[in-house]
């Protein structure tokens, strides 16, 4: 006899992002679930795909649907999984959203976000294969949320792949085609710069938060409270990319702001702490091979050159 549930574990090993997929009913009620069957068809036209069990509450919805819209979740957002995932009169209760193109609701501060018309309905087995053309879309660039082995997951670097530099180097870490950019002190910091970005930054976005959220919550852990013009000074990002952070960390409830102060809530300094501990166990792995005296020259050198 074949084993469904064996089958279903099996599944479980392929790694996917999670989704919640919303539509409108005719009457207009906004209507989502979450789902982990999301995938690319066609790049043209842009067509995706995902699955229904036919016994789903949410069947007929689907089925007289126009449009839908999948939300791919951000690794910060388990919380939206659960919410869409188990029975609920309003599953949308607290959530932000806006309606999208044919009224279905778009999520603020996923991953990214496709809105499609209905193209087909493929009967399969004990599932119905909804294919959309996607109409538009939008990408934030956040770490998604995974699913692996019946169990949340973020996104990580592959460590051989994060430790491989993009020039060749000789065992004693300078390069080895040799030449004036190996004293180069500019190239030497860029190439630093790029070692971080390949390990740290992935790390760091699979809190959820994007650099300019996370550098502004960490920042307003150490001050408490700062107006508009101190963050953009204490942050050292363009004032347009603050001013989307502020409202993304406000929305989801780890800053707030009153009389033009910005303040980090309970909340916030949680998040906050998790960031700082992982950049304190990121910075100890990799200055852990240079001596106490070392990293003061070293830290003393970059002051010099910032101010």
């Amino acid at each position: 006899m074949f084993d469904s549930q064996a089958f279903r574990r099996a599944l479980g090993n392929f790694a996917t992002g999670i989704t919640v997929i919303t539509t409108t009913t005719p009457e207009g009620e906004n209507v989502g679930l979450t789902a982990n069957s999301f995938n690319s068809v066609s790049l043209d036209p842009p067509l995706i795909l995902w699955s229904l069990d036919k016994r789903s509450n949410n069947l007929d919805a689907f089925n007289q649907a126009s449009h839908f819209a999948v939300n791919i979740l951000a690794a910060d957002q388990m919380d939206l999984s659960n919410q869409f995932a188990r029975p609920s009169d309003d599953k949308f209760a607290g959530v932000n959203f806006r309606a999208g193109i044919g009224g279905a609701a778009v999520l603020a501060d996923c991953a990214a976000v496709f809105e499609c018309s209905v193209h087909q309905f493929v009967d399969a087995g004990d599932h119905i294969i909804l294919i959309g053309k996607v109409e538009q879309f939008e990408a934030e660039g956040r770490a998604p949320l995974c699913y692996h082995q019946g169990g949340y997951s973020i996104v990580m670097p592959y460590s051989r792949l994060a430790a491989e530099s993009s020039e060749p180097t000789a065992p004693n870490g300078e390069s080895k085609i040799p030449g004036r950019l190996d004293t180069n002190l500019y190239y030497l910091m860029l190439q630093a710069m790029r070692s971080y970005q390949a390990d740290y930054l992935p790390l760091q976005m699979s809190s959820g938060l994007q650099t300019s959220e996370a550098r502004m919550l960490m920042i307003l852990t150490e001050h408490q409270s700062l107006d508009a013009k101190q963050l953009v000074d204490a942050v050292a990002m363009p004032e347009q990319d603050v001013r989307l952070a502020v409202e993304v960390l406000e929305r989801k409830g780890l800053i707030s702001e009153e009389n033009g102060i910005y303040s980090i809530s309970v909340q916030g300094h949680e998040k906050s702490d998790s960031l700082w501990h992982l950049a304190s166990e990121e910075q100890d792995r990799v200055f852990a091979k240079f001596s106490d005296e070392e990293i003061a020259t070293f830290s003393k050198v970059l002051k010099g050159l910032i101010n």
